[in-house]
């Protein structure tokens, strides 16, 4: 009974998370999903690593669903933070050096 115990446990796979993204409102693995994050100091940016501190929320690496959920206004209320247009911009700017 201990082999099959083991067995089991071998076999099983490691489930990657799966995140929505707040353009398209799809769920998608984490690692295919860009994280924006307001930080404690309050100012949003994109975190590539994923690990940054503060609140995040995720969108595909295509612009336009930063642009649509910039005006749905679904970014600012997941960051829970207004975003200024500059910022926005900036994010946009970001995005397309990120492959």
């Amino acid at each position: 009974m201990n082999n099959e115990k083991e067995g089991l446990l071998m076999d099983r796979k490691k489930k990657t998370p799966l995140r929505l993204c707040l353009g398209c409102r799809v769920h998608k693995d984490k690692k295919d999903l860009i994280r924006v994050v307001r930080t404690p100091e309050g100012e949003v940016e994109l975190d590539a690593t994923g690990r940054k501190a503060g609140r995040g929320a995720y969108i595909c690496s295509d612009v336009t669903c930063l642009k649509r959920a910039v005006k749905g206004k679904v970014l600012e209320k997941s960051l829970k933070n207004s975003i200024p247009q500059e910022v926005v911009a900036r994010l946009v700017e970001k995005m397309k050096d990120v492959p």
